[in-house]
């Protein structure tokens, strides 16, 4: 007798497979941005999300602040179990009580999205000590060391450990007036490999995703008619985009997807 196929070629009705796991965003300061896409996103799939936030931080740049717990307001109205810390990650305790955060309050901790940022604009000519290591403490040491809280707490015996981190476009162009903030991520995007190989023996994965110029409020129209003008895809990449692949990469279809470098940016990288 042959084998009875128990679901159909193109039969969409499974559940997600993240649902009951929990998820750590990070810089899932505003509403607009990525981090509060990938956390929606998260939730829509059935995941329990710890949103991380540093307000102060944004509130120093153009777009200004915004309301992290209208955020988590937001998502447990649409019936997410769902909770808020607010961290300086430039704190090198700060990683560790982010992920002890997100065990009290689920229990466990399934993937981590280290998806926080600093940028100041600096070239070298006005390059300073004092940025580079506050730029390398947030966006560099604090992933490695949000990568170390995890992998130390995670239960082996549990599907779905992820970590995912984010680059920029760095290894495509040049960007000489973001020297701090590009070595920081070029640091992140070659991390990715060997945490990848040290951590796959346990079932975790690790992948770095790169979303290519991303309409999140920052740009000034000038800056926005440009990357439009030369987009292949004809517009610019949104959060959504980001979040799309994002949920792909944490879910169980990504199991045995590490160590990579992943655009989602309708070509932009590929110019």
């Amino acid at each position: 007798m042959g084998l009875r196929l128990t679901a159909r070629v193109g039969d969409h009705r499974r559940m997600p497979s993240i649902t009951g796991r929990t998820v750590l965003v990070t810089g899932a300061s505003r509403r607009i941005a990525i981090g509060a896409a990938i956390a929606r996103r998260a939730v829509a799939d059935g995941a329990s999300v710890l949103l991380h936030s540093w307000s102060p931080y944004d509130a120093e740049q153009t777009w200004g602040a915004d309301s992290p717990e209208a955020l988590r307001d937001e998502l447990r109205a649409a019936g997410g179990h769902v909770e808020h810390v607010s961290a300086d990650l430039s704190d090198p305790d700060a990683p560790a009580a982010l992920i002890a955060a997100a065990r009290d309050h689920f229990g466990h901790l399934d993937a981590l999205v280290a998806n926080h940022a600093r940028g100041v604009n600096q070239s070298l000519e006005t390059l300073t000590a004092a940025e580079l290591d506050l730029t390398y403490a947030v966006n560099t040491r604090a992933t490695l060391l949000l990568a170390k809280e995890f992998a130390a707490q995670h239960d082996d015996t549990r599907p779905g450990g992820r970590i995912l981190v984010f680059t920029s476009g760095q290894y495509h162009g040049a960007q000489p007036a973001e020297l701090p903030y590009i070595a920081s991520k070029a640091a992140l995007h070659e991390l990715t490999r060997s945490l990848s190989v040290h951590l796959i023996p346990r079932g975790i994965t690790v992948n770095c995703v790169n979303p290519g110029p991303n309409e999140t409020g920052w740009a000034d129209p000038e800056t926005h008619a440009a990357v439009l003008r030369m987009s292949p895809g004809g517009r610019w990449s949104t959060p959504q985009d980001t979040a799309r692949l994002a949920s792909w990469l944490l879910s169980d279809e990504a199991a045995w997807v590490t160590g990579q470098t992943i655009a989602s940016d309708g070509g932009w990288s590929s110019k």
